[in-house]
């Protein structure tokens, strides 16, 4: 699948997202900041990828935290996943939060977050009376160990 990119003026000369093994199921996003950023425990901070993608109809992009910034300095993202809609045209921005013990700074591309292309399928609702019951049945948070 061939998706167009624009880089914005912030993101030039930073590589565009790639993948980082042949079996990654996301693409890198890169902080195009023009100075770091330090986040202190605790804080939030909009941060931009640099970039504008065309998504095709029926797709779109999720933006998730990476792993290794998770669990080496507690960074995530607040709103994981994040979703790009097909019609969305803005520049891609992340929302970061530092949830570790110490500072964070994020410098000009660094890699902050993973972009997943992914099919969308849409649904439509038929109300009913009632709904099939399952061995599960209304058991919630936890219920299953």
């Amino acid at each position: 699948m061939v998706i167009p990119v624009q880089v914005m003026p912030e993101a030039e000369g930073l590589p565009l997202p790639d993948y980082q093994t042949p079996h990654s199921a996301g693409m890198d996003l890169r902080a195009a900041v023009s100075e770091p950023v330090t986040l202190q425990p605790g804080q939030r901070q909009l941060i931009s990828a640099g970039i504008r993608i065309a998504l095709p109809a029926g797709y779109e992009a999720q933006v998730r935290p990476r792993s290794g910034l998770a669990i080496k300095d507690g960074i995530t993202l607040l709103n994981a996943p994040g979703t790009i809609d097909a019609d969305y045209r803005g520049t891609i921005q992340v929302v970061l939060i530092n949830l570790g013990a110490e500072p964070f700074a994020i410098n000009r591309g660094d890699r902050i977050a993973q972009l997943v292309i992914a099919p969308v399928t849409r649904a439509e609702w038929q109300p009913v009376d009632e709904v099939d019951e399952t061995a599960r049945g209304p058991s919630g948070f936890g219920s299953t160990g």
